[in-house]
């Protein structure tokens, strides 16, 4: 249990999922000063994210960086935002007609890809990221960790969807509570679908693949397309 915690807890700064969150900060910050040397400004897509994900960067940098964000969310966001700096945008991260190709420099994504829905929508979400910028950032969960981190339980979602559904009738697991009826347990158990790493690859042929490790195992799949790659 030692280690699902650690892989929880946002709030201890040395904790597993602090340290992964300012490592693929990191990543994003290069591609961010990247595209600024090149540009002399930075417009990132983000599907899926919410803004207080970016209080993991440094507003002086995004400031400096002439960064602005738009934030693609069926529904919009909850909390309060600064327009100054983001967008928010009430849409369908797989369906995005509305912008041109390329029309933002940078697209990110994280952990998102894995709620979309079927491979269908999952290959559209995909096209949607290679297509609206030339440089791109997806992270999502690995199938083959152990511990998923949705429902927070070892071996959890290597069972059958039925399996799931019916433990979820007994109690709650991680983020989702004890279901009242089928219905709502199999919509949670079909919420988050992890890919495997030849399934990732397949869907984001043109970038470079990084693995997030942890105790020798991988946690995550990183896509990286640089700005000087397309």
């Amino acid at each position: 249990m030692n280690l699902i915690h650690a892989l929880q807890d946002s709030t201890d700064p040395n904790s597993l999922v602090s340290r992964f969150r300012r490592a693929r900060a990191r990543r994003i910050v290069g591609l961010i000063a990247r595209t600024h040397a090149a540009k002399g400004s930075v417009r990132i897509i983000d599907l899926g994210g919410e803004p207080d994900y970016w209080n993991l960067f440094d507003r002086a940098f995004l400031d400096a960086s002439k960064v602005h964000i738009t934030v693609v969310n069926p529904g919009g966001v909850d909390e309060d935002y600064d327009p100054a700096l983001f967008e928010v945008i009430d849409g369908d991260a797989c369906d995005l007609p509305q912008f041109a190709d390329h029309a933002f420099d940078l697209v990110h994504s994280n952990s998102v890809i894995e709620h979309v829905g079927d491979w269908e929508r999952m290959e559209a979400f995909a096209a949607a990221c290679r297509r609206l910028a030339p440089a791109y950032y997806v992270q999502t969960p690995y199938f083959w960790f152990p511990v998923e981190p949705h429902f927070s339980a070892p071996f959890f979602h290597w069972r059958s969807e039925q399996s799931r559904a019916r433990a979820l009738l007994k109690r709650g697991h991680g983020f989702s509570p004890k279901a009242p009826d089928m219905g709502q347990a199999m919509r949670d158990v079909q919420h988050a679908r992890l890919l495997d790493k030849g399934q990732f690859r397949f869907l984001f042929p043109d970038a470079v693949h990084h693995d997030e490790v942890v105790a020798g195992l991988t946690k995550s799949l990183i896509a990286v397309r640089e700005p000087t790659s397309h």
